[in-house]
């Protein structure tokens, strides 16, 4: 979809040809698909003239093709911004951009909308590539200045402006910050406009990037774009141990791919009975340990006996029935669930395959009978002719 190394100065892909429209789905942060791209508007119809344009890592912005330019995802474009000009990759276009305008912003303006001024210039590009080179630096100064005004903040990233007039430093922090000598300091040192905004901790990772647990890149990073709060039931449900090491993510809170399962969860377990009430036996009372959802398999444990006992959930609600019925049995030994033993596949050294040695031991019987072929023919008799 216009990868950046098949981009030309007219924006039109120069490596696949298929402007933007290729099926690997992209090479950048965020990438949306445009499935609607070989689709052709019916009669009449004029193009959407919205355009969604991507900016350093996750950041986003819908601008207005006011001039019709020819734009197809992947090209380099210039547009509004507060003061000057910024640089941005397009995103999307056409159909598509219609329908993330609905999604992301149902109450967008069209005529109030930022226009895009022209598909970028070389030189508008080498400032914009400047400003990136620039970026390292300002951040390491800005936080050894934080550090030396003793501000509680962590800068995570710096963006600069296309024309190098503004400079946006995004941080985390705990609580509220006074960074106006900060401010200063930064505009003395860098003779610029300078802009601090503060982020979430999932924003941070997001923008940064990294590997997770799982070993893929992080879900914030590649495609996840609402950040949803994920809370300490959502482990519950999936009978997880509320071990903070493995369901925290790289931002330090509860990792987002909880949420991923968990309604299909929700709807399983509203199969099961409570698991606060106790099965009455003669043997004593049955308390609940845990729940097998995708087995259906419920794990009970009797006061003074070792082991967990395994019923189904509807051996379960016919106990509890015959608790309330004041009907007590015996044990729950009859109500058992038979698990069923998986087949293990054995292993055996048939050939020796195992053996270190193996293709040693077989050269030097080779080698032995070879010499003793040797010792034969010579010591044989030779017949006259």
């Amino acid at each position: 979809m216009g990868c950046a190394s098949c981009g030309t100065d007219g924006g039109t892909p120069r490596g696949c040809k298929n402007n933007g429209t290729c099926s690997s789905g992209g090479c950048n942060k965020l990438e949306v698909y445009d499935w609607l791209a070989n689709v052709a508007l019916p009669s009449g119809q004029k193009p959407y003239d919205i355009v969604e344009v991507r900016f350093k890592n996750s950041r986003k912005s819908f601008y207005r093709n006011a001039s019709n330019l020819p734009l197809s995802v992947g090209d380099v474009v210039v547009v509004e911004t507060a003061p000057g000009y910024d640089i941005g990759v397009v995103s999307v276009v056409g159909e598509l951009a219609r329908i993330q305008v609905k999604k992301k912003s149902p109450g967008l303006k069209p005529m109030e909308t930022r226009k895009i001024q022209h598909i970028a210039k070389q030189n508008e590009i080498d400032n914009w590539i400047k400003g990136r080179s620039l970026e390292k630096e300002a951040m390491y100064a800005s936080r050894t200045m934080a550090i030396e005004l003793g501000l509680a903040m962590k800068i995570s990233d710096v963006e600069y402006q296309a024309d190098l007039t503004k400079v946006t430093f995004y941080y985390t922090a705990e609580g509220r910050i006074d960074f106006r000598q900060l401010i200063k300091d930064l505009a003395d040192k860098f003779k610029v406009r300078i802009e601090m905004r503060q982020i979430g901790s999932r924003q941070e990772s997001s923008r940064l990037g990294g590997i997770g647990s799982c070993g893929r890149e992080l879900c914030c990073t590649t495609w996840l774009t609402d950040f949803r709060s994920v809370s300490t039931s959502a482990a519950r449900y999936q009978q997880l141990s509320l071990n903070p090491q493995k369901l925290a993510g790289q931002c330090g809170k509860l990792k987002c791919c909880l949420n991923y399962e968990l309604d299909m969860y929700l709807d399983a377990i509203k199969s099961f009975p409570k698991t606060d009430a106790r099965l009455k036996t003669e043997k004593g009372d049955a308390t609940h340990i845990k729940t097998d959802v995708f087995k259906r398999l419920m794990w009970y444990a009797l006061q003074g006996e070792n082991g967990l006992i395994a019923l189904s959930p509807e051996q379960v609600k016919k106990i509890v029935d015959l608790n309330k019925e004041g009907t007590i049995p015996k044990d729950l030994k009859a109500y058992t669930y038979v698990v069923e033993k998986e087949i293990e596949i054995g292993y055996e050294n048939v050939v020796g395959q195992d053996s270190i040695s193996r293709f040693a031991n077989t050269n030097k019987n080779k080698n032995k009978n070879r010499n003793k072929n040797r010792n034969k023919n010579k010591t044989a008799p030779q017949q006259p002719s």
